[in-house]
């Protein structure tokens, strides 16, 4: 039974309460909790062997499967601190991303073993990677077998504590990705919500609770439809897991809105999780193009997180749900966990509530009515991010004696104590709930032997919330290419969610007198490029 708040011990105590309850269903594999627990143990003592252990980080790099939560329990139960990575990314990206995380291991997909082989020279904390088989056949000489590393007999258990952290790597408003330190006592809290969003028991108390809260759970499944490598769909899966729910798992490649709702009805799926309207709306548009097709009475709630959801998308999905089926739309951030559900006002925008852990925050000051600053949240916070004291100095700030995590999240307090949020308030680029940072393609763009100078901004789009579109001057002398040509140059430098939607070319990109792109001005530039 758990004796802490300590997620490898919490799950430990759901295995161990219901063993015989379906955890995991995916087209590869389906497993009961005490199979996900008994593989989650081989896999541990088999990166244990290869010399990982405490304190050290194991990098989560495939997409939606079974392995993906092994991968995070096992390291989890050896005191290490798992992370997730973009699996979009390229070399470069992927380079910047294992070295800043100092990663110890890496459990990947097999077809990425090409680019673990040209990456790990640089690596010089790595002590081993680990190839999933995931039907691709791809050559992973130089990776350890995971099937294999499930066969390492027991070694454990393994010293651990509730102030262990694993980390969740964010785009963030500025900058590279950052990794942010989250303890485990203050995710279970702030990011799984003490596992009482699915019973009427509430969150735990203490972590012995955590039986009722499994043995009394609702017997609901969840198919998180976004990518585990994103907090909002792993916190909506460590929620269920905490509750004894079952999780779909879709391993498919690509989004495809059709094949999800089929997914969801051959599974039963109750409760699905999305990011925002680059998921929604296409959701929506294959329940409208395909009446009837599909018998959604087994679905009790239909949630999204970490982008933008709009009203009229909402409306739209509620209307082919059966009438017991809620909409919800968390709100939050990862450095601040979760801020709450978002309530519409009058004119569209989102509330939140304010309260003694929730405050509006500007310029190291609590926001006075009427004023806005940003959100932040105090109580279970994260302690920094990874390697990184300066960033970490500028957003976890003591304010009145408490550690505040400052969100870019943009806000106003209100007269009758809600938070109105007006969105990220910096110039980073939340296109589907991928994060853009526009210093990052600028800098590839000018790479282009034809592009002098480059700035970029987001540009407002219906589906995706914004899209990246590059503002450019020609190089002098030099044959301008066409859009797809500068495409595929950035193709080979970026991940696809980061290449620019449109390309607009200017005489000269404005700068400030020290420099700096103007980026108001590129904003004006950009909002009607085609």
């Amino acid at each position: 039974m758990a004796r802490q708040f300590h997620l490898a011990d919490l799950f430990e105590t759901v295995a161990a309460t219901v063993p015989d309850r379906l955890a995991i269903v995916s087209d590869s594999l389906s497993l009961t909790y005490a199979e996900l627990d008994a593989r989650s143990c081989a896999l541990a003592s088999g990166l244990a062997a290869s010399g990982v252990g405490r304190g050290d980080t194991v990098g989560l790099y495939m997409g939606n499967r079974a392995e993906y939560l092994e991968g995070f329990i096992a390291a989890c139960k050896l005191g290490a601190a798992p992370f997730n990575v973009n699996y979009r990314y390229r070399a470069e990206e992927l380079r910047y991303l294992f070295g800043n995380a100092r990663a110890a291991a890496i459990i990947h997909a097999a077809e990425y073993s090409d680019v673990i082989r040209t990456i790990r020279g640089d690596l010089p904390t790595l002590k081993a990677t680990v190839a999933v088989a995931d039907g691709s056949r791809a050559d992973i000489a130089g990776s350890l077998g995971y099937d294999d590393l499930l066969e390492t007999p027991y070694s454990g258990p393994w010293e651990r504590d509730e102030t262990d952290t694993l980390l969740i790597y964010t785009g963030g408003t500025t900058g590279m990705p950052k990794g942010v330190m989250w303890p485990h006592r203050a995710f279970f809290f702030a990011c799984a919500g003490g596992a009482g969003y699915f019973n009427p028991h509430g969150p735990a108390r203490v972590p012995e609770d955590i039986v009722s809260r499994a043995a009394d759970g609702y017997p609901l499944s969840l198919f998180p439809v976004a990518p585990l490598m994103h907090g909002a769909a792993i916190w909506s899966v460590w929620s269920a897991m905490l509750n004894g729910l079952a999780i779909v798992l879709d391993e498919s490649p690509a989004f495809d809105p059709v094949a999800v709702w089929d997914r969801v009805v051959r599974h039963k799926a109750n409760m699905i999780q999305i990011v925002g309207d680059a998921m929604a709306i296409p959701l929506r548009d294959a329940l409208r193009d395909h009446p009837g097709r599909w018998d959604l009475s087994c679905v009790v709630n239909f949630g999204s997180g970490g982008a933008v959801f709009s009203r009229q998308v909402k409306d739209d999905i509620k209307a082919f749900l059966p009438p017991h089926a809620t909409i919800t739309d968390g709100m939050g951030s990862t450095e601040t966990g979760i801020s709450g559900q978002a309530e519409a006002s009058a004119d569209g925008m989102m509330r939140l509530p304010s309260g003694e852990e929730q405050r509006v925050v500007i310029d190291g000051c609590f926001a006075a009515v009427g004023e806005a600053g940003f959100v932040a949240r105090s109580g279970n916070t994260p302690v920094g991010y990874f390697g990184d004291p300066e960033k970490t100095a500028e957003v976890f700030q003591t304010i009145e004696g408490r550690l505040w995590a400052i969100s870019g999240d943009a806000a106003r307090l209100d007269a009758d104590g809600m938070i109105t949020v007006f969105g990220r308030g910096s110039t980073c680029i939340n296109s589907g709930g991928e994060k853009v940072f526009p210093e990052e393609v600028e800098e590839a763009l000018r790479d282009h032997p034809a592009i002098l100078d480059a700035v970029v901004a987001g540009q407002a789009d219906l589906r995706w919330g914004e899209r990246v579109v590059g503002v450019v001057s020609q190089r002098e002398g030099a044959a301008r290419p066409s859009f797809e040509d500068v495409r595929a140059f950035l193709r080979e430098r970026l991940a696809g969610y980061k290449l620019p939607k449109a390309l607009v070319w200017v005489d000269e990109v404005r700068r400030s007198p020290a420099g700096k792109q103007d980026y108001r001005w590129a904003r004006d530039v950009a909002k009607d490029a085609a």
